[in-house]
């Protein structure tokens, strides 16, 4: 057991090492030395297309078919219901049909393809895309002092929180909208469409444990399949009403917001709902690749949605009775039972994308440090991207069925959707103009052209649907606003934690000086100490000197450094420093999306002349206890939520995957 900080300094005061030790009280209040530190040097990274197996182009962009456009391939099912709902007052005429396809044709093509597709997918983080990716990207480009950097982090983080609000209603209002398909079968169905989309949500979130991989085959034919139904009956429903065909023409578009005023701006938290997905094509690069991405929206979802947008509104051109659901009723009652089978398949598909967007989410805000270490289990031998975090997993799916369960419907869910979506879109436009401007160094002229125009839309459609607030939309601004306070809450937690340590620092190679002056008893093994990025001594090798009085035969300081980057080249893993006295210190390198593995990395070591031998090898590393204090830092309660999340973090050991067999702790404690 670990004795008290106060009485080993004065144990060792009269002597020089002492009188160093004494100087370092505090020190020895061990900080999380093997805390994950960022960095903000750039190194050439690289997406590990090698360690993952490419087929064809074809292949590819089928593939991206069934995974990158689930989300807004489900969006038909009740994007015209929700718009002409009347409780939001829009009348169901001539003009106004023509005008809210066109706004969905034209939104389809100026928010997704241009936007998204053809600019937004330019700014990528070495291959890696999402608002996480972007956000680090951002940062990287700026200096830390730039007066940027703290609200260029606080839009991502803020972007990130509203995308797992989205993550929240995405499969609910999915699946609730494909099982309502039965209602239009028989008003008998309606008592059973919530429980039947419980025992649906249920069953998918119980099988995540067991990874993607056995039924991820069926993704693409599935989803393509869909796609050529949308097409079809689309399709067929122009042929019987062509007229909906002007609806390509952008001027009814503007006629209707100009002649309907405040109901036509009200309209446009609706409209947005077909385009809830956008985000999902740019979080999905490093999976895909861009040309995939970009070849599966132009070549088979954009020309399905458009034509089953514009069957939709020509199917309510001859039938305006139809607006109850208008999906179901393109074909006819005969076709309603397969419609809602395969709707119901491809919305758990659109989930399933969801929640592994969540999980990839979630590990990268892990390792760049806005949210404590949780266990990632992987779930695929080949494919790294694979993972499964049972905390998120559960709690996602309590939520979920909050979600279901209070709001009842999909016209209610719908509400609650467009707001969440919206503020991620703003929140990936204003990150793109920092990129453009810092990261491209284009004039500034050049950055507004290329984003103002899409800033004016994102502000108006987030505008709009803020205007549902009390009608849902605070559903996930609740739970973004949760999820915000958490995260910044541990980042500056850890930011206040290592500000601690480095007020009261000794210096390594001073300490190592004075501590061969008269060097202790020397030991047979290797002992390994992980320290953090300030130049100060490992508490860990404090606690052992001043308990066991010696020291291995080969020490090893070893550093952890994340890069706001998604991939470090294994060439660039790991660097070795040799500090005389048989000390190394070893500087390991990752990515905010790479596996973090010390002793594959310490593997590597050979490669400049330090061998491991695991079984002589011993790991000492800090548990810390940290104590709130009144009067510092953050506010009490932050300070406790703080406390709380150390507490329930993931051990160092277990998140590096070092052997436990190998690991000894000392135990500490820190202030803030």
């Amino acid at each position: 057991m670990a004795a008290s900080p106060r009485s080993k300094a004065e144990r060792y005061k009269t002597t020089t090492l002492g009188q160093l030790r004494n100087h370092a009280k505090i020190l020895l209040l061990f900080a999380n030395t093997y805390h994950i530190v960022r960095c903000n040097k750039t190194k050439t990274g690289a997406i590990l297309t090698s360690e993952h197996k490419k087929s064809g182009l074809a292949g590819m962009t089928l593939a991206a078919v069934g995974i990158v456009y689930g989300d807004i391939g489900t969006s038909p099912l009740y994007t015209l219901k929700t718009v002409f709902d009347p409780a939001h007052g829009l009348a169901l005429t001539h003009n106004n049909l023509l005008g809210i396809v066109s706004l969905i044709f034209w939104g389809l093509t100026l928010i997704v393809s241009l936007k998204y597709v053809t600019l937004v997918l330019r700014a990528d983080n070495r291959g890696e895309g999402g608002i996480m990716a972007l956000m680090a990207l951002v940062l990287s480009s700026v200096s830390k002092s730039s007066r940027w950097h703290v609200p260029l982090m606080v839009i991502g983080v803020f972007g990130a929180t509203l995308f797992y609000g989205d993550s929240v209603i995405t499969p609910a209002i999915s699946v609730l909208s494909a099982i309502e398909g039965l209602e239009v079968a028989t008003p008998a169905f309606s008592p059973y469409v919530v429980w039947l989309t419980i025992a649906v949500l249920v069953a998918l979130y119980s099988v995540q444990s067991h990874g993607t991989a056995g039924i991820g085959r069926f993704f693409a034919p599935i989803m393509l399949i869909w796609f050529v139904a949308l097409a079809c009956m689309g399709v067929l429903n122009i042929i019987k009403s062509p007229g909906i065909l002007a609806a390509v023409n952008p001027l009814h578009a503007v006629a209707f917001l100009l002649d309907n005023g405040r109901i036509a701006f009200l309209s446009l938290g609706a409209v947005v709902l077909a385009l809830t997905g956008a985000e999902a094509l740019y979080a999905d690069m490093g999976h895909f690749g861009k040309k995939p991405i970009r070849m599966a929206w132009f070549l088979i979802a954009f020309p399905a949605l458009a034509l089953n947008y514009l069957g939709q509104g020509g199917l309510l051109l001859a039938h305006p009775e139809a607006i109850s659901n208008p999906f179901y009723q393109q074909l006819g009652a005969w076709s309603v039972y397969p419609l809602v089978i395969l709707s119901t398949m491809a919305t758990v598909i659109a989930s399933q994308a969801t929640i592994s967007g969540t999980f990839s989410m979630t590990k990268q805000a892990i390792a760049l440090g806005f949210l404590p270490r949780m266990r990632v289990r992987h779930t695929s031998e080949s494919e790294i991207g694979q993972i499964y975090i049972p905390a998120v997993n559960w709690l996602q799916l309590a939520v979920v069925l909050l979600a279901v369960v209070g709001f009842g419907s999909s016209e209610k869910l719908a509400a609650a959707y467009g707001i969440a979506v919206t503020a991620t879109m703003l929140s990936t436009t204003i990150l793109t103009f920092f990129v453009i401007r810092y990261r491209w160094k284009m004039n500034l002229l050049l950055c507004w052209a290329a984003t103002g125009f899409f800033l004016f839309i994102d502000v108006n459609l987030f505008a709009a649907s803020s205007l549902k607030l009390f009608h849902g939309g605070w559903f996930p601004l609740l739970l973004g606003a949760v999820l915000f306070i958490i995260m910044l809450t541990w980042k500056r937690g850890r930011q206040l934690v290592f500000q601690n340590l480095e007020k009261h620092a000794i210096p390594l190679n001073e300490f190592l000086s004075s501590l061969f002056i008269a060097p202790p008893l020397r030991v047979p093994g290797t002992a390994i100490f992980l320290r953090g990025e300030t130049d100060g001594v490992p508490h860990a090798l404090l606690h052992n000197l001043l308990h066991n009085k010696v020291l291995h035969e080969r020490v090893i300081f070893l550093t952890v450094f994340m890069h706001e980057e998604p991939w470090v080249l294994p060439s660039e893993r790991v660097r070795v420093v040799e500090l005389g006295h048989q000390c190394y210190q070893v500087n390991v390198h990752y990515g905010f999306k790479d596996e973090p593995d010390i002793p594959a990395a310490l593997a590597q070591c050979a490669e400049q002349g330090l061998d491991f031998e695991m079984m002589e090898t011993s790991f000492f590393i800090a548990r810390q206890t940290i104590i709130s204090t009144p009067g510092a830092g953050m506010m009490p309660w932050r300070e406790h939520l703080f406390v709380t999340m150390s507490r329930n973090a993931r051990t160092a050991a277990d998140y590096y995957q070092i052997p436990s067999n190998r690991v000894i702790e000392l135990g500490t404690q820190v202030e803030i």
